[in-house]
């Protein structure tokens, strides 16, 4: 049971790595009522903490141990993530958890067992989950609106900044494309589809040269039946990606028209985000003329206002006040880290990989 004061108290959120994300997320607690930043740890830089006004630590478990916070937002590098998870468990601090959630599902392992030994939630930071749009999509596809999905398509192609790539981390084992960004759009394919079965991939690092992929397609099918595809690129220049299609984050420029995803079904078929729906009028179904001799009617689905990220904060705090349970879970998360694990594998190996097995594999080597 939620305790009346802590029902109504502004929620003290602590910021552990002060990077990219790490001022993404001050800049989100800045613009939301009902959320303070009150700490900021990182070992290498006090600038956040300074320009907000936060307690700075360089060691975040000093920042755990201070009382100065009722939630913490960990957004340091990949490789830290499970110990700085655990941790947070360990104190009994709510966590938001940047995905990945680490850089192997053997790491996850570790995480898996330790939130289920603790009552202390974790929520994982898959935002594009909280989006308006999401929601109305994933509301028309159970809804039967699409009738059976049999074909997803899906894109996230633009050109990063090489500054972006002067953090060593983002230049290693544990970064790259697969990791970074198409994770997002993996996971929300998992969302909206459902799972995914068996997966094939090619990467390739020719157009930056590094250590890690800059591009990466995938072959998905997932347990419904249906097919998909899925290509992603930090090297090409396009306006098809999530960021530049939803007007979801203020960083990235938007493109009005562009679109991310294609879901097409027996009934009908959805673009997103715009949420343009193809159909075949009720007056052709009942007449057994629903084909592609006839023209297809276009209608739009309803969505709310809103972001996802702004949602998603909105949503951590009610998880940390107790009021509702994460919408991403660890275990669920750890799902699509197995997707993406397998695409590793598959690219690798040039053969469809299963992430189940790759899922229950990982489960059976963790220490």
């Amino acid at each position: 049971m939620v305790s009346p004061q802590k029902s109504v108290h502004t929620i003290r959120i602590g910021i552990i790595g002060a990077g990219y994300m790490g001022s993404q997320h001050a800049s989100f607690i800045s613009r939301q009522e009902g959320v303070e930043l009150t700490a900021v740890a990182d070992p290498f830089s006090r600038t956040l903490a300074g320009a907000t006004g936060a307690a700075y630590f360089s060691d975040h478990r000093e920042l755990l141990a201070s009382d100065m916070v009722d939630g913490v937002i960990i957004a340091n590098p990949n490789a830290a993530h499970v110990s700085t998870a655990i941790d947070a468990l360990n104190a009994g601090i709510p966590s938001l958890l940047e995905k990945p959630l680490a850089t192997s599902l053997e790491e996850v392992q570790l995480l898996i067992g330790a939130q289920r030994n603790s009552a202390t939630p974790v929520l994982v930071g898959h935002h594009r989950r909280h989006h308006p749009a999401v929601t109305a999509a994933r509301a028309a596809i159970a809804n039967g609106e699409l009738g059976k999905i049999v074909a997803v398509n899906g894109m996230w192609l633009t050109r990063k900044a090489d500054t972006y790539f002067d953090a060593a981390w983002r230049r290693e084992k544990g970064a790259g494309i697969m990791l970074i960004n198409a994770v997002h759009d993996l996971d929300l394919l998992r969302f909206l589809c459902g799972e995914i079965v068996s997966v094939q991939a090619m990467v390739s690092n020719t157009a930056r040269g590094l250590a890690v992929e800059d591009t990466a397609g995938f072959v998905l099918r997932f347990a419904n039946g249906a097919v998909g595809s899925f290509i992603a690129s930090d090297a090409a220049v396009s306006p098809w990606t999530w960021d530049q299609a939803t007007e979801d984050d203020a960083t990235f420029p938007y493109n009005r028209g562009s679109f991310c995803y294609s879901i097409a079904g027996t009934a009908g078929a959805l673009g997103f985000p715009q949420l343009a729906c193809h159909s075949y009028s009720s007056e052709l179904v009942q007449s057994g003329r629903a084909d592609w001799n006839h023209e297809l009617s276009l209608h739009y689905l309803s969505r709310d206002s809103g972001d996802s990220y702004t949602n998603q904060l909105r949503h951590f705090a009610a998880v940390v006040r107790g009021e509702v349970a994460p919408l991403i879970t660890v275990d669920d998360a750890a799902r699509t880290l197995a997707v993406i694990q397998a695409s590793q594998q598959a690219a690798a190996s040039g053969t469809a990989v299963q992430p189940q097995l790759v899922f229950t594999t990982a489960g059976s080597a963790a220490p």
